[in-house]
């Protein structure tokens, strides 16, 4: 049995990921923050720290880890997520404290340590291609750029140190407890409202939070996984307007889909100084998932159709919607 210690224990995809590692029979050590609930692993270590500046202090006396799997991070744009402030922010937390980390995690007797990293790291547009791991890296905001600063800096300290450095890079992750972006898009189909999606026919990658969470395993214990970076993502990529009309099912509403063309849509964005969010729904952003699929032999347990079933029945117990019939 590995004893694995995963930060950000009590969040989103770390809640996910010591369900999975309980599953698959290691021992999963949450990291979490007081007062945060509880995390699903065996055992946690409470951090009271700011950007893991005391980490060492949470670790009981005479501990040992074999790996530890990154997932907390600063996610959350700022009012000025574009100035130095911010970048200073997001380095804070992203940079220092995932190298804090790794350097607890070594001197712990860790071997290995997976870094969740982000497609923004690189890029918030494809090229005309899936995006590949060793695509050039150009972040557009201070999250991108700090996780791609992470990435370097923590392969950096593994060189130095021998330590083992995966990095997984996902898309937008969704799944029960879903937050931000895709929990207000649910908000908006629930709703009924219109939306100007109708003839956007981009296709972007997706991940279920239980996918990601299987891949990062594996990432932490198959020994072929060392030192490399895995680009993650659900088996089938969607259009946004096929999203909504899967959503809008099974949340039984109908799909309010206005035909606006993306090119309008941009323009609508530039002159209300939201051209970066209208991008991201209007451009195609697809991952090329091959080398992890080559290399540990990976493939997402659930379909994309499961996952988004998923997660409406959970939306739909959280605003008192009922059960469908159907489900």
């Amino acid at each position: 049995m590995s004893r694995i210690l995963v930060t950000g224990a009590t969040g989103f995809v770390g809640r996910a990921v010591g369900k999975a590692l309980a599953q698959a029979g290691h021992h999963a050590i949450g990291l979490v923050r007081p007062p945060q609930g509880r995390s699903a692993c065996a055992e946690e270590w409470l951090d009271a720290s700011v950007d893991f500046g005391g980490l060492a202090q949470a670790v009981p006396q005479g501990a040992a880890l074999d790996a530890v799997i990154h997932c907390a991070a600063r996610v959350h744009v700022m009012a000025q997520a574009g100035s130095l402030a911010a970048l200073d922010a997001f380095r804070a937390t992203n940079v220092k404290g995932a190298v804090r980390v790794a350097e607890l995690a070594h001197s712990l007797g860790a071997r290995r340590m997976v870094f969740v990293s982000s497609i923004k790291a690189i890029a918030e547009a494809e090229p005309g291609r899936p995006l590949r791991e060793d695509d050039s890296a150009h972040p557009q905001d201070a999250y991108g750029v700090s996780k791609r600063e992470a990435e370097l800096a923590l392969a950096a300290f593994g060189r130095e140190t021998g330590m083992e450095i995966v990095i997984v890079r996902p898309p937008l992750v969704y799944g029960p407890q879903v937050r931000a972006n895709f929990l207000r898009l649910l908000d908006a189909v629930a709703k009924g409202w219109p939306l100007p999606l109708g003839a956007v026919r981009a296709r972007r990658s997706l991940i279920y939070v239980d996918n990601l969470a299987d891949a990062l395993v594996h990432c932490a214990m198959d020994a072929r996984a060392a030192n490399l970076c895995f680009h993650v993502a659900d088996s089938e990529d969607i259009e946004v307007a096929a999203l909504v009309r899967a959503l809008a099912a099974g949340l039984g509403r109908p799909a309010r889909l206005v035909p606006v063309s993306p090119g309008l849509l941009r323009v609508a964005g530039r002159l209300s100084g939201k051209d970066a969010a209208v991008a991201r729904l209007v451009g195609a952003l697809r991952l090329d998932t091959s080398r992890i699929r080559a290399t540990l032999g990976w493939r997402a347990p659930w379909t994309t159709e499961a996952g988004l079933a998923q997660t409406v029945r959970w939306y739909r117990a959280e605003r008192g919607m009922g059960a469908r019939r159907n489900d």
